[in-house]
């Protein structure tokens, strides 16, 4: 696919520990061969006859319904500008934006704006910051961060990958999770792999008391281990699976139950001035489901070109994640994150489980993922 990208900041890098920023625009002349465009075109001069004003009604609110009506009725959307993220945890997002599928969809008159995320942590800082207005999460940073107050809400289940694991080096004489008290152990707070850490822990009779947790960014927490640092690290999906392949690191311990779902999240007031370009989002990552289910070799090509790494290892990433699964939040995901709820709370992550159970009433917004069109 062929896009016109103006570059506003080119200081991302394949550890994830820097942002990139791109704005894209579909090729006018690309545009000029659809169908679409000639009759959006033709809506907006018919409007202009009539003196009405796209996407307003009568007393100036956003027109009602679903965006997808309204686009097609005015030829216009209901913002000029969508700023969103991209993550290596969540390929889908590097189709939707390798493929251009927004872009496609909402023409030349919504600038497209992508920023990667290095981590669920970093993801939820933009959202609450509004430099986003869609953000990727792990299911449990999206609880932890409505819990404490950010306003945003999960409008699609993106994948559910098993992308976190304990990784110990190579020669490490760390046989089994109870081999960690007294250890010092590197893992992002706010992440999958944090809450992994502390349900690992749990599990086996321990504690965060009974260990040493140092809270660093993903790809320097695979650093610290490989260098020594550290004895242990809670890693992530790709940058985990390139330790592995690279430096000889193993998986001490793994547990897909413990790793939450992926979470797409938007800010609240995202969905309410703009449902229709949110929709368009929801509907691209479907068209990316069912493209990466159909291209899973250009899929892993497309992983390993953004995150860095060998296409056999972004191969083994994709080996690891699921991407079949129903795309509502709902009943599935809420029984993981009633799980993780209490380990927030007790982790002083969150003021208290009303906080968490508040939260799980209102962070899912299905409404999007249910009138998805991937066609």
């Amino acid at each position: 696919m062929t896009h016109d990208t103006d570059t506003t900041d080119t200081t991302g890098t394949t550890t994830g520990r820097s942002i990139t920023t791109t704005t894209t625009r579909t090729s006018p002349a690309r545009r000029s061969r659809t169908s679409f465009a000639a009759l959006a075109l033709g809506a907006a001069a018919a409007l202009a006859l009539t003196g009405c004003v796209a996407g307003e009604d009568a007393q100036g609110e956003p027109a009602e319904a679903a965006g997808g009506d309204a686009s097609a009725s005015s030829g216009e959307w209901s913002t000029d500008t969508l700023n969103i993220d991209f993550a290596t945890y969540n390929p889908l997002s590097l189709i939707v934006k390798d493929q251009g599928f927004i872009e496609d969809a909402l023409g030349d008159d919504v600038a497209v704006t992508w920023t990667q995320s290095a981590g669920s942590n970093k993801a939820n800082e933009l959202l609450r910051a509004g430099a986003v207005d869609v953000g990727s999460t792990a299911g449990s940073a999206a609880l932890l961060a409505r819990s404490n107050g950010s306003p945003i809400h999960t409008i699609d289940i993106y994948s559910q990958p098993e992308w976190s694991a304990l990784v110990v080096p190579g020669d490490s004489d760390i046989a089994d999770v109870e081999d960690l008290k007294g250890k010092t152990i590197a893992a992002t707070k706010g992440t999958d792999p944090y809450f992994f850490l502390l349900q690992a822990l749990d599990e086996a009779g321990l504690s965060a008391s009974d260990v040493t947790i140092e809270n660093l960014q993903h790809a320097d927490g695979r650093a610290a281990l490989e260098n020594g640092s550290v004895d242990a690290w809670s890693g992530l999906d790709p940058i985990m699976a390139a330790s592995e392949a690279e430096s000889g690191t193993k998986l001490l311990y793994r547990n897909v139950d413990f790793n939450t779902y992926g979470f797409l999240n938007a800010t609240e007031s995202f969905l309410t001035e703009s449902p229709d370009v949110a929709q368009v989002v929801v509907d691209s990552y479907e068209k990316a489901r069912a493209w990466a289910e159909e291209n899973p070799d250009e899929t892993a090509t497309i992983l390993s070109g953004v995150a860095g790494i060998d296409p056999a290892v972004a191969s083994t990433v994709l080996d690891r994640t699921h991407f079949d699964v129903d795309p509502v939040p709902g009943a599935a995901q809420a029984d993981v994150l009633e799980t993780v709820g209490p380990i927030l709370v007790e982790s002083g992550d969150v003021a208290s489980q009303d906080a968490v159970d508040d939260a799980l009433d209102t962070l899912f917004d299905d409404t999007f993922a249910k009138d998805a069109d991937a066609s």
